[in-house]
């Protein structure tokens, strides 16, 4: 029993749900964040390309305003392109302002050859040296660059939902065929425009938010299925360990009982022949000492312990080899009068009340009556053990789902919880006399018949004896 403990012990030791639940959500969460991780930085990628485009297309409409629109008719007019001059100043403003009408462009600088801004929508930098950077490099070599610029908390920018997002664009500024042949070909600035991209890029987050939370359902979701699933099959797995533990026991146990039964069987006939001897003996003495008119219990004590030797070996007989039942129709309330007929004078001794609650009707089962004749007879010499005088012994017989019901219920005492747990366990006994297998004999001719027995206590007191036995 105490390995059967630790066996279990050890099979519990690892739990699956417990090991499961953790790791699936660890590798949720890190699937997730990954996915968060990778969907920002795709949206970041493909924000940036769509701006780029988009601003190159305002940039080239630009640039083609302010070739057609402001160049052309300034050098024309004044042979010279003068920006600080007022006049032409406004012009420029006027033509960028209105190409760039409802574009949502927030910002246009415009530098010329010598990285000096000529033109911004903020004049206070107007004039500034230096201030293209790589980007104004990259544009006077004809290459068009966009970069994101981002403003939030830690937090914000962390999980790429900043509170304002803005791209930035830098474009070559280029000549076009109706400028002038001194000037074709040629890069005549570098543009840079300022766009506020906060909403769109809220967008896209809500969509990626939406993905997100997706998974997680859709995770959550799979991980409640799974969890059900992996906690059945633990249950599954605990059970078949259980069951092999039990069988494996079991299996032990008849594996002893089956050494006990080969020596009860050996030793049983050696033990019997001189038995018999002793007995017939003790009787033959008995009537040799009446005939010479002398009294003495001694051959008659030797004759009832060689009965009750003889008992005992019997009963070590019957639990280690248990019979294969003959089978043949009976009926079980004709087998349970017949046990009442035969105990009817120690029935009327205790003034015991035998109450009969028997089914009409019921059919026949393929039984072996005399082992079941002998499975009762126990039943009910330990039930009058454990009642008073006028004691009552109630027995009911019924028909349910295939299977005949009997019920020992008696107004005895009850039996302690200590001892009921015990109660089928070989050997245990709690009479002065005994072997202590008596119900392992009545359960395993029950069992025989592919029978269940049972023994409870019922309320208020006294105990239940519960067989069912299929038809």
């Amino acid at each position: 029993m105490l390995q059967k403990l630790n066996d279990l012990q050890g099979l519990k030791s690892f739990r699956l749900v417990k090991f499961f639940t953790f790791t699936s959500l660890v590798i949720m969460f890190t699937a997730t964040i990954t996915i968060s991780a990778l969907n920002a930085h795709w949206v970041r990628n493909i924000l940036l390309e769509k701006s780029k485009e988009y601003d190159s297309l305002l940039v080239e409409n630009l640039n083609h305003q302010i070739i057609s629109r402001f160049m052309l008719p300034v050098l024309l007019r004044y042979k010279e392109i003068r920006l600080r001059e007022e006049n032409q100043f406004l012009l420029m403003d006027k033509v960028v302002r209105s190409t760039l009408h409802s574009f949502n462009v927030e910002m246009v600088t415009l530098y010329d050859n010598n990285n000096i801004i000529s033109y911004s929508f903020d004049p206070d930098r107007i004039g500034q040296e230096n201030a293209g950077g790589v980007h104004y490099d990259k544009a006077m070599k004809k290459e068009t660059s966009s970069r994101l610029i981002q403003q939030g908390s830690f937090l914000e920018l962390f999980f790429s939902f900043p509170q304002e997002t803005k791209i930035i664009t830098f474009a070559p500024l280029r000549a076009e065929k109706q400028t002038p042949s001194d000037l074709a070909d040629r890069v005549l600035g570098v543009v840079e425009i300022v766009r506020d991209v906060s909403n769109d890029y809220k967008k896209v987050f809500k969509l990626q938010g939406l993905i997100v939370g997706s998974c997680f359902i859709i995770m959550g979701g799979l991980f409640i299925v799974l969890r059900f699933v992996v906690k059945h099959g633990e249950k599954i797995i605990e059970r078949r360990a259980e069951e092999r533990l039990k069988l494996e026991e079991k299996l032990r146990q008849a594996e002893h009982l089956s050494a006990i039964g080969e020596m009860t069987a050996g030793v049983s006939h050696e033990i019997r022949n001189p038995l018999g001897i002793i007995k017939s003996s003790a009787q033959l003495l008995k009537k040799q000492m009446e005939k010479l008119g002398t009294t003495s219990s001694i051959p008659d004590i030797i004759v009832e312990e060689s009965a009750r030797l003889d008992n005992i070996i019997t009963d070590f007989l019957d639990f280690a080899k248990p019979k294969i039942p003959d089978l043949h129709p009976c009926r079980i309330e004709e087998i349970i009068e017949k046990n009442i007929v035969y105990l009817s004078p120690r029935i009327e001794d205790y003034n015991l009340n035998i109450i009969k609650e028997i089914s009409k009707n019921l059919p026949e089962i393929m039984a072996d009556s005399a082992m079941l004749h002998q499975a009762f007879l126990n039943i009910f010499i330990n039930a009058f053990q454990s009642l008073k005088r006028n004691g009552c012994l109630t027995i009911r017989i019924k028909y349910d789902s295939g299977n005949i019901v009997i019920n020992f219920l008696d107004n005895g005492d009850g039996i302690p919880e200590e001892i009921l747990k015990k109660i089928w366990t070989p050997f245990f006994t709690t009479k002065d006399t005994g072997t202590g297998l008596g119900l392992g004999i009545v359960k395993n001719m029950i069992e025989a018949h592919k029978g269940i027995i049972s023994i409870t206590n019922t309320n208020p007191k006294g105990a239940n004896v519960e067989i069912r036995l299929p038809v």
